[in-house]
């Protein structure tokens, strides 16, 4: 850190600090009385054999024997207004600091700030980075340091994660911007239409947009469709076609895991062996139905039949001849077995049944003249992706992370074609991860991905929602594997705050003890490590304020930066009001929720208790 982890006890010293700064003061007074006296002396012509001697002209206008010039008194009257307007105007911009200052600012200074941080704040060095990297945009805002007032940039090589409780800020202060400012692709996840909303008209400035609304969240109209087995399976027609078809098994695999993963309730493990055989049917369902270019609701379809003999014919025509023993092992088990292996299944891929969803996810024959989704084709523009659903009946979370994963799986492709990364990096906001993107891979993708410049940004609300989708060791691995980690506030889980306090650090606290004797006052000093931040402090982080940790630097506390106050507010604002129903209330409520942050954001004396 650029000074010492270390402060004293409230009241220590104080007392000299005091008589210092009264003796230094007193000094100066009379060294400017005595420069007044002896100018003032000069221009008046007036003592001559004392104004050289300052012992004797201050003795001499004390006993009255010395003339006390009267343009003394008017130079010591103007420097005392010049003094008194220049504490004002100093006064001015300390004042507006002190009250941008929250009750929890006074242990900035003792967390990360200055050189320690300049590989996320150091301008010049960031746009080198992006120079080498063959651009100019150096990477996403996290906000700026409380100390310094520097800019803390998540950068071209580095993913994110966020843990923040609800209306914090998030959405306002850290997505908004970051889909905004994005100079690639940009795919987003979440459960509002407040994204969509805020950015939909700036992006489309960018490229093409497309929103995934399968659920009204935005009341999206379906003007284009996007087929999930085209993933396993592009069509004839495609050049991937050929090379796709070997390993088809593999793909149909992965987008089955999402249908197991997502159908499971909160923290459930589920059957040990229904489980595992229904994913499986599930895959070899998916299989079939890419192979044969049928629409993926077939694929839910077969798990009502009575028997399944075409879909093994299907995958024994098409040389999958183990996946077709396997569906055919199921389709002919004992009737309680094969009961619960297709039951299993049907509730895997039950978001399939869905009028309102299967217009998103299937064409409308030879005659559809909407456009049809490729993630290939997108990871290659600038356009914007914006995936929405939420959790309940009817969710299309599954599909929302089947998208996800195929958009990300492309742009990996793309960045090996291109000789390992992209050159314009792909910004994935993924809001309400835990509830609307539930990628199980994750943890293992995410350190990966930003080698790749595949910039991920996952956002929780709290720590146990991401336990609950990737178990512990997986949310471990997933905060492990991110380089740049934010707390926002809002979280009320002992363990976590207690795991943050312990990265955040310690300080060397300084108390000091006073004892009086017969021999006089005397004062001792000893240090004590004690916890920058406590649980306490954590829980009670304010809005407007985030603690930042970040791979080879010190925790750092930063000031968040609401959209409102950015170059892009009054383009944003347009953005809400063309596109959100209720956008008067939605702006009123965010200027009114601004404006308290900022009431919040009291002044505060430089006490560092």
């Amino acid at each position: 850190m650029s000074e010492p982890n270390r402060r004293s006890q409230p009241g220590s010293g104080r007392d000299q600090l005091i008589l210092f700064a009264l003796g230094i003061g007193g000094v100066l007074v009379l060294v400017g009385v005595y420069l007044a006296f002896r100018v003032g002396s000069e221009w008046d012509g007036v003592n001559a054999d004392t104004r050289e001697n300052p012992v004797k002209a201050f003795f001499g206008i004390g006993s009255g024997s010395v003339l006390w010039p009267g343009s003394a008194t008017l130079l010591l009257v103007g420097a005392a207004v010049l003094l008194t307007a220049a504490a004002v105007l100093i006064s001015i911009p300390v004042r507006r600091a002190s009250k941008k200052r929250t009750r929890v600012d006074r242990f900035s200074r003792y967390m990360g700030q200055g050189s320690a941080l300049a590989a996320y704040t150091d301008a010049r060095a960031l746009r080198g980075k992006a120079e080498k990297f063959g651009g100019t945009w150096t990477g996403i805002s996290v906000g700026r340091t409380v100390v310094g007032n520097r800019e803390f940039i998540s950068g071209l090589e580095e993913v994110y994660m966020e843990i923040a409780g609800p209306r914090t800020g998030k959405s306002t202060s850290r997505c908004i911007p970051a889909i905004v400012n994005a100079v690639g692709p940009v795919l987003s996840t979440s459960n509002k239409r407040d994204l969509v909303d805020s950015t939909r008209d700036i992006r489309a400035e960018k490229g093409r947009v497309w929103v995934f609304d399968p659920q009204q969240i935005a009341m999206e109209p379906v003007t284009w469709w996007w087929n999930p087995l085209a993933y396993i399976v592009p069509e004839p027609l495609d050049p991937r076609y050929r090379e796709a078809l070997t390993t088809a098994d593999v793909r149909a695999a992965k987008l089955a895991s999402h249908f197991a993963n997502g159908s499971k309730a909160d923290g459930a493990k589920g059957d040990a062996f229904f489980e595992p055989k229904g994913e499986n049917l599930v895959k070899s369902f998916l299989l079939a139905a890419a192979l044969d270019q049928r629409s993926i609701i077939d694929a839910y379809m077969w798990t009502t039949e009575i028997s399944v003999t075409e879909v093994v014919d299907i995958l024994a025509r098409h040389g999958f001849t183990t996946d077709a023993a396997s569906v055919r092992g199921n389709d002919n088990a004992a009737p309680d077995q094969r009961s619960g292996v297709f039951e299993t299944a049907a509730k895997m891929l039950a978001c399939l049944q869905y009028a309102q969803i299967r217009p998103w996810i299937t064409g409308a024959g030879p005659y559809d003249s909407r456009p049809r989704f490729d993630a290939h084709e997108f990871v290659r523009t600038t356009g914007t992706l914006y995936s929405l659903s939420r959790e309940g009946a009817g969710t299309a979370s599954t599909l929302v992370t089947a998208l996800t994963a195929e958009v990300a799986e492309a742009a990996e492709a793309y960045a090996t074609e291109q000789g390992g990364r992209l050159r314009v990096p792909m910004v994935c906001v993924l809001d309400e991860a835990a509830n609307v993107c539930l990628w199980r891979e994750l943890p293992q993708l995410y350190s990966h991905y930003g080698s790749r410049g595949i910039l991920l940004m996952t956002i929780l609300q709290a720590w146990s929602q991401g336990v609950r989708v990737w178990g512990k060791e997986g949310m471990d691995q997933l905060w492990s594997a991110a380089n740049v980690k934010v707390y926002g506030g809002g979280d009320d889980e002992d363990d976590f705050l207690g795991r943050l306090s312990r990265l955040i650090g310690n300080y060397d606290k300084q108390t000091s003890t006073v004892t009086h004797s017969r021999q006089g006052r005397s004062t001792s000093f000893q240090l004590q490590r004690q916890a920058i931040m406590e649980i306490g402090d954590l829980r009670a982080l304010p809005r407007g304020r985030a603690v930042v940790l970040a791979s080879g630097a010190p925790a750092t506390m930063v000031r968040t930066i609401p959209w409102m106050e950015t170059e892009h507010a009054d383009a944003i604002a347009a953005s809400v009001r063309a596109h959100d129903p209720g956008a008067q209330k939605t702006l009123t409520d965010l200027e009114a929720e601004a404006a308290k942050v900022r009431a919040e954001q009291q002044s505060w004396e430089r006490t560092w208790a």
